[in-house]
């Protein structure tokens, strides 16, 4: 298992997560075995957004004596009420469920105290000023929860929060599917059947997004992954054609400040596909062929940093020098922490010999040699 920074929290976090939702419903010898499995392939991050007592309780056994084994996305703001799961910003009823969290996970902190599912701006505005937002930083100053972070579908309000500086790391639902989509306030949106035809590349709302949060140190960890295992079959798959699991994670991977993908689980199986990853060939992470293949929505012209444009005659890490160089222009003055991992990097674009090789691999059509043209333009002027 390879091991990533979460942004300013500076914890490491394995690249596949458990995203728990799926364990709601299994009895406690189910969770326990998933849970263990888990464990024993080095998944070290789960999340718990889900207010049931029972599987709360499930994973806090399944847990117990090995708590500081784990980073826990613990929920602030779902709640068990009359039976059902209710989202709620009234901090008497925050306060009962958070209470109830830690009990049932049978610890006394969270290491990620998440504002739960923050996909209105209005809910955003709401939150700001708040004595919702009160507690939660009451919460982190008396240890109860480590770091703050947030959930939400929507870049807007990502962008909203990471800017805002409160939260120091987001889970966001990131999928080559749902990066399509403009910021929308309704996530049935992202399920449509058919995409509009007239879709192309990664939507400009998700690339600033991507690049604001590793510009910032904002770390993601990522929901919805497989697009709720909809990229799995060419008929329901917004592109047709399918993907595979393997696919899906190198996609959410290879996202700027990506750390970890929170993946749902229903048996030892899925553990093992997911966590597979970690010893795929080139050729089995290859998601970027089968999107340039697909009958509907090309990324034609945008890099997506799939790494194709290997191998460099002259071991350029092309993918990671178009990734600084995007990071580098999104503001008037470039970074001081992109400055300096270009300026670590063995081979820059000042090396590239206009060979033009990376750009007969490119699936997608980018003009490598001009990208590399302009990277050396603007960081050669970086003393």
């Amino acid at each position: 298992m390879q091991y990533r920074k979460l942004g300013k929290t500076g914890l490491l976090v394995s690249e596949i997560g458990l995203g728990a939702e799926w364990l709601e419903r299994h009895n406690a010898e189910e969770c326990r075995e998933i849970i263990d499995i888990c464990a024993q392939k080095g998944i070290n991050i789960l999340d718990c957004w889900m207010s049931e007592p029972k599987v709360r309780s499930n994973i806090g056994a399944a847990i117990r004596g090995r708590r500081g084994k784990w980073f826990i996305q613990g929920h602030i703001g779902s709640t068990w009420q009359d039976g059902q799961y209710v989202r709620s910003r009234e901090v008497s009823k925050v306060r009962e469920a958070f209470e109830d969290l830690l009990t049932r996970l049978q610890t006394d902190y969270i290491d990620l105290g998440m504002i739960h599912y923050v996909d209105q701006e209005s809910d955003w505005n709401h939150i700001l000023g708040s004595d919702y937002l009160e507690y939660i930083q009451e919460l982190k100053s008396n240890g109860k929860i480590r770091h703050i972070g947030m959930s939400t579908h929507n870049p807007s309000v990502a962008k909203l929060a990471v800017e805002s500086g409160i939260v120091e790391m987001i889970m966001f639902s990131i999928n080559p599917a749902f990066d399509l989509l403009p910021a929308t306030e309704e996530i049935d949106d992202y399920f449509v059947e058919q995409y509009d035809e007239n879709l192309s590349g990664i939507a400009p709302e998700r690339v600033e997004l991507y690049r604001l949060c590793a510009q910032k140190e904002v770390g993601i960890t990522v929901m919805k992954g497989y697009a709720g295992g909809r990229l799995f079959q060419a008929e329901s798959s917004p592109f047709g054609v399918a993907l595979t699991p393997v696919q899906c994670l190198h996609y959410c991977l290879t996202r700027p400040a990506v750390a970890s993908v929170m993946v749902g689980f229903d048996s030892p199986q899925h553990v093992e596909e997911a966590v597979g990853y970690e010893t795929a060939s080139e050729t089995e992470k290859d998601y970027a062929t089968v999107l340039a293949k697909a009958p509907r929505h090309s990324f034609h012209g945008q890099c997506t940093y799939c790494g194709h444009c290997k191998p460099c005659p002259v071991e350029i890490d092309i993918a990671m020098v178009n990734k600084l160089y995007d990071l580098a222009v999104m503001q008037k003055e470039t970074p001081s922490s992109v400055k300096e991992h270009y300026k670590a990097l063995e081979k820059t674009a000042a090396d590239c010999i206009g060979c033009g090789g990376c750009e007969t691999r490119c699936p997608f059509g980018v003009p490598v040699v001009q990208r590399m043209e302009k990277a050396k333009e603007l960081f050669d002027t970086i003393k």
